[in-house]
């Protein structure tokens, strides 16, 4: 059966087996999802932890000091880079995860099971924006702990931290489900990934706050959607260092996420990618 008359197929038919075997097909699907991941550690959750002991190590250790006497921050320097690299392996694992699993079963062919499946469209797109965002999530908490090997991490605002934590990863999740239906080999991943997300974060005042920047500077900055998940994140940790409101930057993020996310139901209904 072809992409075309799978995806028709389930518009037309109603799902059968009722509700709970549509809830255990998505359990399903998201359970390989997650193993897909969890059962890669040496891929998955190693390379964090190796680029982050780097970034601690040369950033926050031995130029720190250096920063801290300059940079005007208020907090030591590697307090204030932490949520930053949080952050960006959220963001990258999360874009990553989904990006792959959907281009991959794109290319073998397989993702034809999922299709013809009983799962609505939004449960498909569900089940893989939730099994993403998990790793973004795990990912996050790993850099978080080999933070904590340098220096202590306070908990100001739990739950600004918490809903950033939350939201910043569903989004790219979001943003990775379309990177996938989109790519036509293996290169597009990887040019987004390291071309245009990497960039985005790394002058998202992840090594600097907002008032090192002069005028025109600073303004070019709040156009990039990164400077409001590393402030909110930030914020949460140690309010005195955010450079930007958390509630806006938190309303705009989750109205994003929830339009993106839309946005991924109606590309598979319409067999985007999906098709030949």
């Amino acid at each position: 059966m072809s992409d075309r008359s799978a995806t028709q197929n389930r518009r037309k038919s109603p799902p059968s087996g009722g509700l709970r075997s549509r809830a255990v097909g998505f359990r399903t699907l998201l359970r390989r999802e997650v193993l897909r991941y969890v059962r890669r550690p040496r891929n998955t959750f190693i390379p964090p932890i190796i680029t982050n002991l780097l970034y601690f190590t040369v950033f926050g250790v031995v130029l720190g000091g250096t920063i801290e006497r300059g940079g005007g921050i208020g907090i030591g320097y590697t307090l204030f880079i932490l949520p930053g690299l949080v952050v960006l392996g959220m963001v990258s694992n999360a874009f990553e995860n989904a990006s792959f699993s959907i281009f991959h079963g794109r290319w073998n062919e397989y993702i034809h099971e999922v299709l013809t499946s009983p799962l609505s469209h939004v449960e498909m797109v569900m089940a893989y924006v939730l099994a993403s965002a998990s790793r973004g999530i795990v990912v996050g908490l790993i850099i978080w702990g080999v933070g904590l090997l340098f220096t202590p991490v306070p908990i100001a605002n739990p739950g600004y931290l918490l809903a950033f934590m939350l939201v910043i990863p569903l989004l790219f999740s979001a943003f990775g489900v379309i990177g996938g239906l989109w790519a036509r080999d293996f290169d597009y991943l990887t040019v987004l990934n390291q071309f245009i997300i990497r960039p985005l974060v790394f002058f998202g005042a992840v090594f600097y706050p907002l008032s090192a920047l002069s005028g025109i500077w600073r303004t070019i900055s709040l156009f990039n959607p990164m400077v409001y998940m590393v402030n909110g994140v930030r914020y949460g940790i140690t309010p005195e260092a955010a450079d930007v409101s958390p509630n806006v930057s938190l309303a705009v993020l989750t109205g994003l996420m929830v339009a993106v996310i839309a946005i991924d139901v109606a590309l598979v209904k319409r067999g985007y990618g999906l098709v030949d």
